[in-house]
């Protein structure tokens, strides 16, 4: 697929809670096509202190306004500033990045933790016009920690698990109610323990299982080797043979401990 580096101007910058915000992002130009999944690199202005540009998970795109909204945690110095910038802002992006999720299935699950919710609105908007409702779960910490959960119940059966029992069922996700009903394809976002703990499962129950890995990345096409992750093929990178992998391909990262 082919890449795009171009300006777009910020539409909108919305805070959410204390660790989240949104970026909604707007282009002069028709999108070229994108695919739930995948993600941009993101120019950091303004901040000599951040060289390299910030991947970053397409959370929503609307083909007819020509936009793309972002949901960042705030992790450090790239996100900060990206937090703080204004209405109006020109944000330099690369994108469309990696490979996407293959809309597997009459029956999904979609799985997000944390900064690993961003991508499955997007993806549980594409399964919708394929005429799917795909079941989506949402875990985190608290209830804080779950972010902009309301714009996914318009697009799926939604439910959500926290460790402190704050919003939703108390615990893992993977102890939820949902996660132990049938399923004929679950996709997967967030902390590599709460993945892994999906794959295993995914792999002993024969359900096809995609995961969307969040290694550190810099140049977000596979030239600088930083994110390179080992499959049972040899060494991908994530950025460029992901960050979507099928789990039948990561069985001994599934059973590695982490």
């Amino acid at each position: 697929m082919k890449k795009h580096i171009a300006d777009f101007v910020v539409a909108e910058n919305k805070t959410i809670g204390s660790s989240y915000f949104s970026l909604l992002l707007e282009s002069a130009h028709a999108l070229p096509e994108i695919l739930p999944g995948q993600f941009v690199e993101v120019e950091v202005p303004g901040n000599k202190d951040v060289f390299l540009r910030r991947p970053i998970s397409i959370h929503d795109v609307d083909p007819a306004a020509s936009t793309i909204t972002l949901l960042v945690q705030i992790v450090g110095k790239g996100t900060r500033t990206l937090s703080q910038l204004q209405a109006g802002r020109a944000l330099s992006l690369v994108f469309p990045l990696g490979n996407g999720f293959a809309l597997e299935g009459r029956n999904p699950l979609l799985i997000g933790g944390g900064a690993g919710i961003a991508p499955f609105l997007y993806t549980a908007k594409k399964y919708t016009e394929k005429g799917v409702r795909p079941t989506i779960l949402l875990g985190g910490r608290t209830a804080e920690l779950i972010p902009a959960r309301e714009a996914f119940l318009p697009f799926g059966d939604v439910h959500f698990a926290t460790e402190d029992g704050s919003l939703g069922e108390k615990g893992l996700v993977t102890h939820h109610t949902a996660f132990c009903q049938s399923h004929d394809a679950i996709l997967t976002c967030g902390p590599t323990p709460m993945m892994k703990s999906v794959a295993r499962y995914a792999l002993q129950n024969g359900i096809p299982c995609q995961v969307s890995l969040e290694n550190t990345m810099a140049c977000g096409v596979g030239a600088c080797l930083c994110c390179v992750t080992k499959t049972d093929h040899g060494h991908r990178c994530v950025c460029k043979d992901g960050p979507v992998f099928d789990v039948k391909d990561m069985t001994e990262w599934a059973s590695a401990n982490g």
